[in-house]
């Protein structure tokens, strides 16, 4: 007589196998090259910390026809993902009390708000990219200059990178 469990895990571990390979499937590389660099690029800008630099290299580097939209779809990911970063900070500040900040903390805010979506240019930067966009929403700058700011800062990005790991790393 089987347990009863084994038929859950083996329903289960189906289930998992069913919508996991063709996700797999979709995202994988270079048959679906594009969406796999928007997906990883948008993950990316959130704040979960992952790279999206390998995938777009990954594509190019097996595809070198596909830099310009490589480029391009990745900035759409990233931006995209910055702009939800940003809805998550202006949320954050409808739900979060005021609470006590060390005196950096408050001169960095002073700072965002002085140079105000502008400061988004510098949401390329690794590690404060994203929080800053958070920032931004948090402190409810303007959202289509940040968005639009995000984009140049993010366009450039993917330039420069892509271009030099193709110069370090060849066609």
């Amino acid at each position: 007589m089987p347990l009863p469990a084994q038929p859950r895990v083996c329903h289960t571990r189906r289930l998992m196998e069913t919508w996991l390979e063709p996700l797999l499937a979709i995202l994988a590389l270079p048959q679906y090259g594009l969406s796999t660099v928007f997906v990883v690029s948008f993950i990316s800008a959130t704040l979960v910390p992952l790279g999206s630099e390998p995938a777009v290299f990954g594509l190019v580097k097996l595809n070198p026809e596909m830099f310009w939209p490589a480029i391009f779809v990745a900035t759409a990911g990233n931006t995209l993902g910055g702009a939800v970063t940003w809805g998550m900070g202006l949320a954050s500040h409808k739900v979060i009390d005021r609470y006590q900040q060390s005196k950096n903390h408050i001169r960095a805010l002073d700072w965002l708000q002085r140079i105000g979506p502008k400061a988004c240019l510098l949401s390329w930067l690794p590690g404060i990219g994203d929080p800053l966009c958070a920032v931004a929403g948090w402190l409810k700058l303007p959202f289509w200059p940040c968005v639009f700011y995000m984009a140049i800062g993010k366009f450039g990005r993917y330039l420069t990178m892509t271009a030099a790991l193709i110069g370090v790393f060849g066609n």
